[in-house]
């Protein structure tokens, strides 16, 4: 069964954030929240919150299989059966708090609009987070470039971008298009030095803009599979900030085969939070995004791994303090 409250600890105790409900009907054993992790009570307000979770069901330009616009919603269905206590940290990641934010609908029909409407609702969300953590759950990855270049507008440094990916999505256009998923580096690699790990399903266009660019650093598929020092590569190239945006075709599709473009071989979840946890340890991450996540009926293990995957972020995230 999903997480219930826990009514003699008072971080866990209060009223209802999302239900209305008539007086006196309050305490009754209602289910939790259909938000992140279930959470209810001040931890689950804007205010009481450290991470703010932004779902954006943003679905428009999926060149194969679709369904990421429900990518969000299954996310968060799922996490409601997370155990909150991380072994691996010794701790409850969520005692900081959780908010979880209505949907954000963009405009259907024009990409350049929806583009332009999440990177102005992007930039008051982080004027408003006041220094909190904000994790976006997409929808397409074309999702992810007005993130980043909301985060790249606000900071004095130029940012680096970490992208765990199976594709480099370095193209100018898809299909006539600019903003389509698979241009979503493309539109801010100008902008940010960009590391990605992972790829495995690069065109030649890609492969050429990569190669010629010194801002750019790939880590192939058949590297990450290879092991060896990789990872000490990824971590040389990034700089200060991060940016982290989490495509989830990286995964080797026998983990997570609910996902438009599957590519053979992939990451495992071992190595994603290897990778992770050295990111958030050795270098001020700023934001991050998980994206690309298309749920099967009937499938609930890829949902449950996202969004285990997301709270493993939280927890490293909420551990690695203050930095410069």
């Amino acid at each position: 069964m999903p997480n219930r409250p826990d009514p003699t600890t008072p971080a866990r105790a209060g009223a209802r954030t999302i239900h209305a409900l008539p007086a006196g009907l309050e305490r009754l054993p209602w289910e939790l929240p259909r938000v992140f992790l279930g959470l209810d009570g001040a931890q689950a307000t804007p205010e009481g919150a450290a991470t703010w979770i932004l779902p954006v069901p943003y679905e428009a330009t999926t060149s194969w299989g679709s369904g990421t616009r429900q990518g969000p919603r299954a996310v968060i269905d799922a996490s409601r059966y997370i155990e909150l206590h991380d072994h691996e940290l010794g701790r409850d990641p969520s005692i900081e708090g959780v908010y979880t934010f209505p949907a954000l609908e963009l405009a259907r029909g024009d990409a350049a609009r929806a583009m332009a409407e999440l990177e102005d609702a992007f930039t008051r969300i982080l004027d408003a987070a006041a220094g909190r953590r904000v994790i976006m759950l997409g929808g397409e990855h074309s999702v992810s470039a007005p993130a980043i270049l909301a985060h790249a507008r606000r900071l004095p440094q130029r940012p680096s971008v970490l992208q765990l990916d199976a594709h480099l999505d370095l193209r100018a256009t898809l299909d006539g298009s600019p903003y389509s998923h698979a241009c979503a580096m493309g539109r801010v690699v100008d902008r940010v030095d960009l590391v990605t790990v992972g790829a495995r399903g690069i065109s030649g266009e890609e492969w050429e803009i990569a190669g010629q660019s010194d801002n750019v650093t790939v880590i192939t598929g058949e590297e990450v599979a290879r092991a060896g020092d990789w990872m000490d590569r990824a971590l040389d190239a990034l700089g200060d900030p991060v940016y982290i945006t989490f495509d989830v075709d990286f995964f080797d599709p026998a983990l997570v085969p609910s996902t438009g473009t599957p590519e053979p071989g992939g990451g495992d979840w071992h190595t994603a939070l290897a990778l992770l946890r050295r990111v958030f340890a050795e270098r001020r991450v700023v934001g991050a995004d998980v994206v690309e996540h298309a749920p099967i009926p009937g499938m609930a293990a890829p949902d449950f791994l996202v969004a285990r995957l997301v709270y493993k972020m939280i927890g490293y995230w909420s551990g690695a303090g203050t930095r410069p």
